[in-house]
């Protein structure tokens, strides 16, 4: 089985590849052999976009999802969309502006883990928002608490950057996991780690910006009650 290179784990700003359809699935499923396609994961949506081919058409892409065993990305064509044949070499394309806006709310979510240091118990990333779960023991910082802090995050222009280490490095370095439901994925020797200036670091394979300057200003949209402990704080662009 031939793998998926992940183009976007290199370079998260490019928009477009050559590649070539090595599977279709029979649910009508296109396996390239590299994309820049994010796979559905980790809270974060998978790109929408199109592959264009050789004679100008193009096929939209309504998702891109994991296969099996995670080792391949399918992208999943739109309602009635045509199939391309294996071996078809073609141009990968995401919506780019939807996942610079995914990006920017990623890592405003990774400040917003330093905002409020308190587990996180899970997430979801959007173009327009996102929120976080988090089990607080104690006093909830107000809006204007978090709103304050998260946007100094931002200003200071921290830059962002990725590491790896091995699942023993991670395994000795729990404090390094925010996350209390989803577990960083680990199986395969290494964990990415984002690192964001020297106030956050954290096991992630999500999509970020180069610097949180790049975030723009951000506001707490609300704090709900989601369980005696559990509270859910969305924030969005402000």
């Amino acid at each position: 089985m031939t793998e998926t290179a992940l183009l976007f784990r290199d370079d998260p700003y490019l928009s477009a590849a050559d590649a070539r359809v090595v599977a279709v699935t029979e649910t009508g499923g296109i396996v390239l052999d590299r994309t820049v396609f994010y796979a559905t994961g980790g809270g974060q949506p998978g790109d929408t976009g199109f592959l264009e081919r050789a004679d100008g058409s193009t096929i939209p892409i309504a998702t891109a999802i994991y296969g099996t065993d995670k080792s391949q990305i399918v992208h999943v064509p739109a309602d009635g969309a045509a199939v391309p044949e294996v071996g078809e070499a073609l141009v990968a394309h995401i919506d780019w502006p939807t996942r610079h806006r995914h990006m920017r709310i990623h890592t405003g979510l990774h400040l917003l883990t330093v905002a409020v240091p308190f587990p996180v118990t899970g997430g979801r990333i959007g173009a327009e928002e996102g929120h976080l779960d988090f089990d607080i023991d104690g006093a909830v910082p107000s809006k204007e608490e978090i709103d304050a802090q998260l946007n100094a995050l931002v200003t200071a222009d921290h830059a962002v950057s990725t590491e790896w280490i091995t699942d023993d490095e991670l395994l000795a370095n729990p404090g390094l996991v925010k996350t209390m439901s989803v577990k960083p994925p680990m199986g395969s020797g290494r964990v990415r780690l984002v690192r964001i200036g020297d106030i956050d670091l954290q096991p992630c394979g999500g999509m970020h910006v180069q610097s949180t300057a790049e975030i723009g200003a951000l506001a707490v949209a609300k704090i709900e009650n989601k369980g005696k402990q559990n509270r859910r704080i969305r924030i969005r662009f402000a």
